[in-house]
């Protein structure tokens, strides 16, 4: 028996960033800028993510192709109507959580899930968001709970965030809530205690950095996880990780895929 997750209150003030990313051109970053201010006109909620939020709370600059704006599922179709409106360019890349807008070479990413619909955007986002300056505009930065959330799921050949995982926790560990972390991940906690080991590993002189309630709660699950038989359904959650790379697990070896199709025993 594990012991109950200490309460905590969330981190939802003002912050100071502590690095910016490395924009690749004076055109791309006009238009982010001209972006941010264009939203904040419309009085259409969003929220900034991506480099400029990782860059904001572990100090990290590193360059960025574009601009990340979260929005609710409500919202992205307002945003982009929007820039429509305004002239600049508009594509629905996945209706199911992916939307751009782009002028000249730049562009912007408006996102209101993950890819593979573990992680809406919903209110909590918002009322867990930090403000800060991101060229020369206040805005609300996704908070470092939900961002770690948001991409623990990225681990495709092309992409992997694992890394930006484990800076966050380096460096912003006492501003993420833990308990709210775990209930995000709740379905998916083994995803999560691989983040948490993958920190340990990385880091052994910061393993203090995880609470010990946590790790020990997610030991527990998986003790007792072992001591079960495996499911009849043979499942491939790899496609939550990448619909490309574990293709051949649904389409050759029948393997259950993530939209419920029945995996046959060979």
């Amino acid at each position: 028996m594990t012991s109950d997750p200490p309460s905590s209150s969330p981190h939802t003030g003002a912050l100071h960033a502590r690095a910016a990313p490395v924009i690749d051109s004076a055109e791309a970053e006009a238009f982010y800028a001209d972006a941010i201010r264009a939203l904040d006109e419309a009085g259409i909620p969003f929220l900034v993510a991506g480099t400029f939020a990782v860059s904001a709370y572990t100090g990290i600059s590193r360059a960025t192709k574009d601009l990340d704006i979260f929005c609710k599922a409500g919202d992205w179709p307002r945003i982009l109507t929007h820039f429509k409106e305004l002239g600049d360019r508009v594509h629905i890349e996945d209706e199911r959580w992916l939307g751009k807008v782009e002028r000249g070479a730049a562009f912007f990413d408006v996102i209101f899930a993950s890819s593979n619909g573990t992680s809406p955007v919903t209110d909590t986002w918002f009322e867990n968001a930090r403000e800060s300056d991101v060229l020369g505009h206040s805005v609300r930065l996704v908070g470092p709970t939900e961002l770690v959330w948001s991409k623990c799921f990225i681990q495709n050949r092309e992409r992997y965030d694992g890394a930006d995982v484990a800076h966050l926790i380096l460096r912003s560990h006492g501003e993420i809530d833990w308990a709210r972390l775990l209930q995000h991940m709740e379905m998916h906690w083994e995803v999560l205690l691989i983040h948490l080991l993958n920190f340990r590993w990385i880091y052994p002189s910061e393993r203090d950095h995880v609470p010990e309630w946590l790790l020990d709660e997610l030991l527990d699950r998986l003790r007792h996880q072992r001591k079960l038989p495996p499911p009849s359904a043979r499942i491939c959650r790899g496609r939550m990780f990448s619909s490309a790379d574990y293709e051949i697990d649904v389409r050759e070896w029948n393997f259950a895929d993530i939209d419920g199709k029945d995996g046959k025993q060979e």
